[in-house]
């Protein structure tokens, strides 16, 4: 054979692997062929190590073996049945090289994968399956998990360029992440796009509200989507001088970022971005920031994380990097006062289905189907659907004609009923977890001073339109509730003296 095609992802190379491809019969001048999968990945579990650090290990994997390589970088694609056949179009893209079933024996120990390679008639060679050797990726989960055996498993190839580009840490960090997804984002039910197009139709009034309290320096945007605030703050000529930097963790969100970049939107040399969960570790040195600017970003950690402790280590990790006397401008929506408080809340049942049981196999079925589904529902309805969906339990009693619950529980169906395109992201996330009070006792707790700028908002516009026409709210004698607060602006300074 002329050629071993080997195709995976190989964020961690074995000695194993090592002795198994120089023990493969080639001929004179025979190359491996390393097809590297999902080579536009990187930061997330299944793939915590970017395409050119993989590069750089297989390449001196080469070196150090004495086999002959070629490196090809496979983006990801979605699930297939032809994979194989891509992936040797891609390689003959790259490389002008034609492998076939007469030139080429692949390597794979995925018997799923394996079994496309040989439908197309290529001989498999199982590498790890026949032998049982340990996987790249259990020896990569031994490094997560801080067993320092993965150094003796692994080829001293890999070992080098983790040691020398800090990998390891990187690697537990991103593993062991209690917040971002196999993926790189916070859930997989998430329509990005949208997402991204409705983030950029508010940027306008989001930078609005906040450009007066911004400090000139380093200004940086945690959680900055498609950088659609961060095009504002680089038009505005106070700001020219500072470097302006955003951070995203979703992957779909910060390739955008990057592609804006390199098509020029930003006239400002000094704007960077970071794909980064701030929760796994400090992304800035201490005291380095001017101005940290986070919108709608606060309930998420609260949500997808572990709620109160999540939260505090966000809250820390952003007082860490302010510099005295430098900003947090945070942006999010809030639960009422008292949000553990008994109300009864009557819905409309006249504006849609009445099923006479919730669906609770809403998961498994296509998106477009969801949200087809739930927008038919009444108002009534839909709140029992969400009771089903919803990540956080809903204690509730059914009294009359109304529904006896939390103050807090109760606003957070009412502001979340009308997303019923992104229902099943939105049902996992919790908007009311905190009221303004808990927001100053715990920036106070940290070290911030709460500026007097800070305040509560109530969007009449949703109120108005979403939820007064097909709902109401009274105590538990019947007296009616005004509308609360659903939004907090918070402004939080580091003391100048710490």
């Amino acid at each position: 054979m002329q050629y071993v095609l080997f195709p995976g992802r190989h964020h961690l190379l074995t000695r194993f692997q090592a002795d198994y491809l120089r023990s493969l019969p080639k001929s004179d001048g025979g190359t491996v062929v390393w097809a590297v999968t999902s080579a536009n990945h990187a930061n997330t579990r299944r793939n915590p190590v970017a395409y050119h650090r993989r590069e750089a290990a297989i390449e001196r994997f080469s070196v150090m073996t004495g086999l002959r390589s070629l490196v090809v970088p496979v983006f990801d694609t979605a699930p297939t049945d032809r994979f194989a056949e891509v992936t040797i179009k891609n390689i003959a893209t790259e490389t002008g090289i034609g492998l076939t079933p007469a030139n080429t024996v692949v390597a794979c120990s995925t018997p799923e994968v394996a079994a496309l390679y040989a439908r197309l008639g290529f001989e498999i060679a199982t590498v790890e399956q026949e032998t049982g050797a340990e996987r790249p990726w259990d020896v990569l989960i031994r490094l997560a998990n801080g067993d320092e055996s993965w150094r003796e498993l692994a080829h001293p190839a890999t070992v080098d360029v983790f040691d020398r580009y800090q990998l390891a840490d990187a690697v537990r960090t991103v593993v062991n992440d209690p917040v971002v997804g196999d993926e790189g984002g916070l859930t997989a039910t998430r329509d990005y796009r949208s997402y991204a197009e409705s983030f950029a139709d508010s940027a306008a009034r989001k930078w609005s509200a906040v450009r007066e309290y911004v400090r000139p320096g380093r200004i940086v945007d945690i959680g900055c989507g498609a950088g659609a605030v961060l095009e504002l703050a680089d038009r505005e000529p106070a700001l020219r001088e500072s470097d302006l930097v955003g951070v995203e963790v979703a992957r779909h969100l910060f390739d955008e970022c990057v592609h804006k970049k390199a098509q020029g939107v930003f006239a400002n040399p000094n704007v960077f971005f970071y794909r980064r969960n701030v929760l796994g570790g400090a992304v800035f040195p201490p005291r380095s920031v001017d101005t940290t600017l986070t919108f709608a970003l606060t309930h998420e950690i609260w949500s997808y994380g572990e709620r109160a402790s999540s939260l505090r280590a966000f809250v820390q990790a952003i007082y860490d990097h302010t510099a005295p006397g430098g900003v947090w401008i945070n942006s999010d929506v809030c639960g009422p006062d008292d949000r553990g408080r008994p109300v009864l809340l009557r819905l409309d049942r006249t504006d849609g289905e009445n099923p006479v049981e919730p669906r609770r196999d809403l998961a498994e079925r296509p998106p477009a189907e969801v949200a087809a589904y739930v927008a038919g529902l009444s108002t009534r309805a839909r709140f029992d659907q969400f009771a089903v969906d919803y990540r956080f339990p809903v204690e509730y009693k059914v009294d009359g004609d109304a529904l006896r619950l939390s103050f807090g529980d109760a606003m957070d169906y009412l502001t979340r009923k009308d997303y019923t395109a992104n229902w099943l992201s939105e049902t996992q996330e919790q908007f009311c977890g905190l009221e303004y009070a808990d927001w100053k006792s715990l920036l106070a707790d940290v070290g911030f001073e709460v500026d007097s700028a800070s305040r509560t908002l109530r969007n009449d516009w949703v109120v108005d339109n979403r939820i007064a026409p097909v709902a109401s709210l009274t105590d538990l004698d019947g007296r009616p509730l005004d509308w609360p607060i659903t939004h907090v602006l918070l402004v939080a300074r580091r003391p100048l003296n710490t």
